[in-house]
């Protein structure tokens, strides 16, 4: 990996989570819209609480005091900005859409990631698709899942979010989809690190982790998922939209 190629470190949460889920080839989502949508909002949510800039208290999610840099500072100051606080699954509802994954995209796009591919549709509409430029970044990742993936149960804990998450910038080798299934990698000697886990929790809460290790043993990762709070939002928004869904179809 040269000194240009981004790194997995150098991707925010909602970046990470859209490029595992987006297909290589076509750069269309592997997942539905909406739970693309509700998925992009928790990892907003993961991410500002990794860095330490908003926290859940109670039942509610609120701003710290503290202003780090981050790519989401717009999505920071709206939950600054509320009056009052709001549960994760509130704000889940209200951070989700079209708008924002397509930032989240053209975010990749600018670091030479994946590429701005534009259709049209009867001669008027443009669907938009984000085919991939780069994998390294992906490769990374899915290394990192993996390993965490292979490491012993005890391994696999609620992520302290109390502090910044340190990643490795340590060279991997390269890795693609199709291998990542595999079982044969050898467990990582290290415990996985914090946003390497919360990454793993937000793929089992959009249904993207057992697609890209239909191999794996996901019983720890199902464990975490329903430990960390805002991939229990996500699954919670998805547990509506699905319900409202099947309510109307009976109508």
């Amino acid at each position: 990996m040269d000194a240009e190629t981004p790194k997995a470190a150098e991707l925010n949460l909602p970046q990470a989570f859209l490029l595992l889920a987006t297909n290589d080839m076509n750069g269309k989502p592997e997942v539905p819209v909406f739970a693309l949508r509700a998925t992009v909002a928790g990892a907003i949510l993961a991410e500002l609480d990794l860095i330490g800039a908003i926290e859940l208290q109670g039942k509610r999610v609120r701003a710290t005091g503290d202003a780090p840099q981050t790519d989401l500072q717009r999505e920071l100051e709206v939950i600054r900005g509320k009056s009052r606080p709001h549960s994760p699954k509130g704000w889940v509802g209200m951070l989700e859409g079209r708008a924002v994954v397509q930032r989240v995209y053209e975010g990749m796009v600018s670091l030479g990631i994946v590429e701005h591919v534009g259709e049209k549709h009867l001669g008027r509409f443009r669907a938009v698709r984000y085919p991939e430029k780069d994998h390294a970044p992906e490769a990374v990742l899915l290394e990192k899942i993996q390993a965490a993936l292979s490491g012993p149960p005890s391994h696999l804990e609620a992520p302290d979010t109390t502090a910044t998450d340190a990643a490795s910038d340590a060279g991997v080798s390269e890795a693609t989809k199709a291998g990542a299934g595999a079982t044969g990698a050898k467990p990582d000697s290290k415990e996985p690190d914090a946003r390497t886990i919360v990454l793993i929790a937000l793929l089992q809460a959009a249904g993207m982790l057992g697609k890209l290790f239909p191999a794996a043993d996901l019983t720890r990762a199902t464990e975490l998922s329903k430990d960390y709070w805002p991939s229990r939002a996500v699954e919670d928004e998805l547990r509506m939209i699905r319900l409202a869904e099947q309510e109307a179809a009976n109508l």
